[in-house]
C-alpha cells in the first residue's frame, strides 16, 4: 500500500531527506538509492510522493518505491 507525503528536506549532496507523509504518521527516511532507484535525479522541498515504507539496516523505516504523486 502506498503512502503520500511531502519531502521536508532532501540534501542531494549529503544524498538522504526525510518525508512527512499525508496522514500525520512519523517521517520517513529516504536514502538517495531509493531516489536513483525510482528513475529520479534528487527530490526537492515540497515534492509531493508516493512511497512504501521498508525497515533499514538501522532499525529505522525508510521510503522506499518512490514515485512523484499525481
Amino acid at each position: 500500500m502506498s503512502i503520500t507525503g511531502t519531502v521536508k528536506f532532501f540534501n542531494a549532496d549529503k544524498g538522504y531527506g526525510f518525508v512527512a507523509p499525508d496522514d500525520g504518521s512519523p517521517d520517513a527516511f529516504v536514502h538517495i538509492t531509493a531516489v536513483e532507484r525510482a528513475g529520479l535525479a534528487t527530490l526537492r522541498e515540497k515534492d509531493r510522493i508516493t512511497y512504501d515504507l521498508e525497515q533499514d539496516r538501522r532499525g529505522k523505516m525508510a521510503a522506499v518505491n518512490i514515485a512523484h504523486a499525481e
